[in-house]
């Protein structure tokens, strides 16, 4: 019986053994801390300490996005969290605000995601053309990566644009991934597979693959065991808003089970 088992596990493709990567990890977006703080000029909630509690309750990541308007993550908050996050630390941002680069490189978090907001952006709503932006990323992603800091680039999931991120060096892509949430309840299936397509090519290209946007714990789920190689998920609004009814630790927990 033991050999049988074993032939068996032998004649599975590598290819398919490839898929089952290591459990994709939760990194919290605390920007709607941030907004909620910002609205009474006050530090309440704390926005420290509920990084601090988040990572205590299960998140794996701590993700901030400040924007030039400082309208929810201040960019002394970001001095604030260096000096206690203890998971993986996530700055998304515009680099080509030059006070942003500074920021990054002054904190060195654990990755950079870069972000092609645009000034007075409500939240991202696009990836970045790699094609037509690829002499720049280049330059960029290598700042970053002289300076030991892991990279990424938010992308659709559109394969000439994954191509064209293996291009420019990044160590990572992160999926933008309003379209599947807007389409999940139609038909899911369809919804998943660009992103589907999207992580196999990125594995082959030698990228890491990140994913964020809409994601909720409606349609998580079936997109981590869809998508193959996840290796992060980056979630805030949904999360902050499931937390008002059913408590941070519990939410953080709810949203590490979907990712199993």
């Amino acid at each position: 019986m033991s050999d049988k088992k074993s032939s068996n596990r032998r004649s599975i493709p590598n290819a398919i053994l490839l898929t089952f990567a290591p459990m994709t990890k939760l990194s919290v977006n605390i920007n709607k801390i941030a907004t909620l703080r910002n609205s009474r000029g006050h530090n309440t909630p704390d926005l420290i300490q509920v990084a601090k509690d988040c990572e205590r309750f299960g998140a794996q990541g701590i993700t901030v996005h400040p924007r030039p308007d400082e309208r929810h993550i201040r960019y002394a908050d970001v001095y604030d969290l260096k000096k206690v996050v203890t998971a993986e630390f996530n700055i998304e941002g515009n680099c080509k605000e030059q006070k942003f680069v500074e920021l990054v490189l002054a904190i060195k978090p654990t990755q950079v995601t870069l972000v092609p907001d645009v000034q007075g952006q409500l939240t991202s709503d696009h990836g970045w053309d790699t094609i037509k932006n690829k002499d720049y990323l280049k330059d960029i992603i290598s700042v970053f990566k002289n300076a030991g800091i892991r990279t990424s680039i938010f992308v659709d999931a559109d394969l000439k644009m994954i191509e064209g991120a293996k291009e420019t060096g990044t160590d990572r892509i992160e999926l933008y991934t309003e379209s599947y949430a807007k389409n999940y309840h139609h038909n899911r299936a369809e919804a998943v597979k660009p992103f589907e397509l999207a992580g196999a090519l990125a594995y082959e290209c030698n990228l890491g693959v990140n994913a964020g946007h809409d994601l909720s714990l409606e349609n998580l789920h079936f997109f981590a065991q869809s998508v193959p190689h996840l290796l992060e998920v980056s979630i805030g609004h949904a999360l902050i808003s499931d937390a008002l009814y059913y408590g941070l630790e519990n939410t953080v927990m709810m949203y590490r089970r979907q990712l199993q």
